[in-house]
């Protein structure tokens, strides 16, 4: 199945379709692991990129993807050691993210930002889609609102929200020790972004937090992205530049009295390569003059 499809479908996947009917959608899709540094591994499937914390406490997992994945998750932590699952957390809210709550919960305590149980308990819209509110067990068990440490396998990780980045509840999370940092979908490596504008994203947000993390996450570090593949402060850099050109590209055309349709028109030359199917170049330019427009 085409990962831009899932990403766009989320949690409605499995509410409009059925449940037969997803389990089919996503038989095919293996899960693999990357060992990325120290403690920290990389699990890709078809949601966004999952992050687990491996040692002697045990395993801390960030994000779950899809329910029908989960089974598949589990085997892939069982092949990376024997520690209980202690403590998974969302990144956000989106259902690409935390369709498999209501699995893991079973296991171990859900840890979100505050609003990404808000979102979670009430029905969002979300490109043309409704969202119904999910079930208690979907719903994490702990939040917090700024900042929140796990001490956990010798490390003190660090969770911190990004207020209206991708959406109004993303964290990133820091494992010092391992050198280790999970961006969730604030990070597109080598893509452009979504920017959910719907349920409080904002493209300057992003812009701005991205430049503060390029401050303080340390030159070496690994750095997992919520979609692409695992990338470093070089890659981070990249983006954040890729971010400030295409944005001012637009806003400085706006200033020009041009219409959106003539700003697609002419396209955002020398970004080619990070357009993809989720977000090609038009959706990217539309959501920038979305977010700037008054």
């Amino acid at each position: 199945m085409n990962p831009g499809r899932l990403l766009s479908l989320g949690l409605p996947l499995i509410l409009l379709a059925g449940l037969a009917q997803a389990q089919d959608e996503f038989a095919d899709i293996e899960v693999t692991t990357t060992h990325v540094a120290g403690k920290v591994y990389m699990l890709k499937a078809a949601g966004g990129n999952i992050a687990v914390s491996v040692g002697e406490d045990g395993m801390l997992l960030v994000d779950d993807q899809f329910a029908p994945l989960a089974e598949k998750i589990q085997a892939a932590l069982a092949e990376l050691g024997e520690g209980k699952l202690a403590f998974v957390l969302n990144t956000h809210w989106h259902g690409d993210h935390t369709g498999g709550n209501a699995e893991f919960d079973k296991l171990a305590p859900i840890i979100s930002h505050k609003n990404v149980r808000a979102r979670l308990a009430t029905p969002q819209e979300l490109t043309r889609n409704t969202y119904e509110a999910q079930p208690k067990a979907a719903l994490p068990d702990i939040t917090f609102e700024e900042q929140l440490w796990i001490h956990y396998n010798g490390e003190d990780i660090r969770a911190l929200h990004l207020p209206n980045a991708h959406t109004d509840g993303d964290i990133v999370i820091f494992f010092p020790e391992s050198n280790v940092v999970h961006m969730g979908d604030v990070l597109f490596s080598g893509l452009f972004p979504f920017v959910d504008l719907e349920t409080g994203g904002t493209v300057q947000g992003v812009i701005e937090h991205v430049s503060t993390l390029l401050q303080i996450i340390p030159v070496d570090a690994k750095i997992l992205c919520g979609h692409g593949p695992l990338t470093d402060i070089d890659g981070l850099r990249a983006y954040h530049a890729m971010l400030l050109s295409t944005t001012d590209t637009v806003r400085s055309a706006m200033a020009e009295g041009k219409t959106l349709e003539e700003i697609q028109a002419a396209g955002l030359p020398g970004f080619e390569e990070w357009s993809w199917n989720f977000i090609p170049t038009d959706r990217w330019i539309k959501t920038i003059y979305d977010g700037y427009s008054e």
